[in-house]
């Protein structure tokens, strides 16, 4: 049986979007609580009956919440333009050697505004 399995982080975060046109809302210095969700996909372990425990995606997640939550994104080198595109880009790049069964990275910039990133 093959599945997908999905664990969510938070982190609160400031940025602005330097590729925007002068005057966009975008283009301003503003935040947001984002929201990630880090999809791993794999076959079942007949023996275990399960693919993954979710404290290995946890464990993979946690430096990467700890860089991000309450920082200026723009700051962070590799999100100098942390458009949601690039975020999950970043995040994906930091988690394809800790999770090999990575199929997808989403994230959440508002409730209604969400990238789904699913590799190159």
């Amino acid at each position: 049986m093959v599945v997908r399995l999905v664990k969510s982080f938070t982190f609160e975060a400031a940025h602005w979007l330097p590729t925007f046109p002068e005057g966009h809302k975008c283009h301003r210095m503003h935040g947001h609580s984002f929201k990630v969700d880090v999809c791993v996909e794999g076959s079942v372990s007949e023996s275990s009956g399960y693919l993954l425990d979710y404290g290995a995606i946890r464990a993979a997640t946690e430096p990467i919440e700890r860089d991000l939550d309450h920082r200026c994104l723009n700051e962070i080198p590799g999100l100098e333009n942390p458009t949601s595109e690039q975020i999950a880009l970043w995040i994906w790049k930091r988690l394809q050697g800790n999770l090999p069964m990575l199929a997808e990275v989403v994230v959440h910039e508002t409730c209604t505004s969400r990238c789904h990133f699913r590799g190159q």
